[in-house]
Order: structure tokens, then sequence, then C-alpha cells
């Protein structure tokens, strides 16, 4: 394993992040925090509890993970698609570097930067809410998956992606309407039966349910259902790098 290449990989793209600072960090901070405000005031005086919760603590993991997905997939997607735009992927390429220490550099740095703005957050909404981690362990296992995994899906998007607009198709049109309807600010059970089942389809649900069941024990799917999922999606993702990489596509065109 040549850690100095994944060294240099992970400290070029950590640069960018705090040369980028406003963009990176303030921006979705302040951008979570008025989902909050907003959410927690409009929807929390006519929604007082859920389950014994207060609605402005119920909506805090799912915040949390709206950030912390979208920055992932955004963070890893950029960081592999501007060396392909200018051209130096192909240097990368020849370099005496393997593909698992590419993804491991790009990919450690992504989830390391949406970990941090997610920790942020975290720490953020303590100040608007009073929070309680039951599972501290599972919180950080989940956050840290999610980091990861979404990582790796925005990895395989900017490599697909063969331009800007393209790139931020699949976390605007995909991903983000997944992360709305998947329980972010409200239970599944809320929701009539038909659609409850209609739901289950949405793997993001999977997600938001385990992580919030490591604050406050409430959970709309079995939480080991929930570490299957993530575990599968990122099972899923680290294939389909396998393959691109073995076959060149849309990297040696």
């Amino acid at each position: 394993m040549n850690w100095a290449a994944i060294a240099a990989i992970y400290r070029f793209e950590m640069a960018r992040f705090f040369r980028t600072l406003a963009q990176s960090f303030i921006s979705p901070v302040l951008s979570t925090s008025l989902y909050f405000v907003v959410f927690g005031t409009a929807i929390g005086s006519r929604i007082q509890e859920i389950e014994g919760v207060s609605y402005g603590a119920f909506i805090v993991p799912g915040l949390i993970m709206l950030s912390v997905v979208m920055l992932s997939i955004s963070n890893a997607s950029f960081g592999i698609y501007f060396p392909k735009f200018l051209g130096t992927v192909y240097e990368l390429l020849s370099a005496p570097v393997n593909f698992i220490e590419i993804v491991i550099g790009y990919v450690g740095a992504a989830a390391t930067k949406a970990l941090f703005v997610g920790l942020v957050i975290l720490a953020t909404a303590s100040f608007f809410v009073d929070l309680r981690i039951e599972h501290p362990f599972a919180m950080a296992a989940f956050l840290v998956l999610t980091c990861l995994s979404f990582s790796l899906l925005g990895f395989i998007v900017g490599i697909w992606a063969s331009n800007f607009e393209q790139m931020s198709l699949v976390p605007q049109l995909v991903v983000t309407p997944l992360i709305f309807l998947g329980g972010t600010f409200y239970s599944i059970s809320m929701l009539p039966p038909a659609w409850q089942t209609v739901t289950l389809f949405n793997p993001v649900v999977y997600l938001i349910s385990g992580f919030r069941w490591s604050f406050y024990g409430l959970a709309d799917v079995p939480v080991g259902l929930s570490l299957l999922a993530i575990a599968g999606f990122t099972g899923l993702c680290l294939a389909v790098i396998w393959w691109i990489f073995r076959t060149g596509w849309r990297i040696r065109s």
C-alpha cells in the first residue's frame, strides 16, 4: 500500500476544503440552521411532539443526514471530476498508484469533510433544542458509514459526469427527493398505511431511521435492517468502482 500517495491525495483535497471554507463549511451550516429554524418554528408550533420527542429535537438527525449526504456526494464528485476536466487524471493513472489508493485518498477526504460539518451541525443544533444521544457508538457508526458510503457514490458520479450539469444531476434530482421523502421531517408512521408501504422502498428511510434511533431509541424500521441497508449500499458502490477501474469506463476514453 502506497501510504505516501494516499496522504498526498488526502492532503490536497483537505487543502481545497480550507481554501473554500465559506462554500465548504459556512454555507451548509447556515442552510441547515435555516431549515431548522423554519421547519422547527413553522411546523413545530403545530406538532408539539412525535413519540414523546419534541419536534425540534426530532428533526435534528434528519437535518444532519441531509447535510452529510449532500456534502459527501458533492465533495467526492468534484474531487475526481476536476482532474478529469483538466486532464490531470491521466498523470494520476500513470503514477505508481493503484485504484484502491486513489479511492482511499479521494473518498477519505470527502468523508472527513462531511463528518466534520456533520459534527458542527450537531453542536449547533444543541443550542436550539435539548438533545440526547442514547446510543453514542451507534450514532458515530451510522455517521461514519453514511459519510463513507455516499462519498463512494459521489466518486462514481464524478467519474460518470461529463460536464458540471451532469455532476449536479444525481444530487438534485435523485438524492434530494429521496431525503425529503425519507422521514427527514416526520415519522413515516404518520403516513397512511399505503404510503408507509411505498416509503419502505426508499433506501434513505433506513438510513435516517437508524440514525434517529441512536439519538432517541425511536425507529421506523428495525435497526438491523438499517445497518444491513447501508452495508449493502457501501458494498454495491465498492463493486461499481472496482468495475470502473477494471474496464476504464469514463476514465481512459
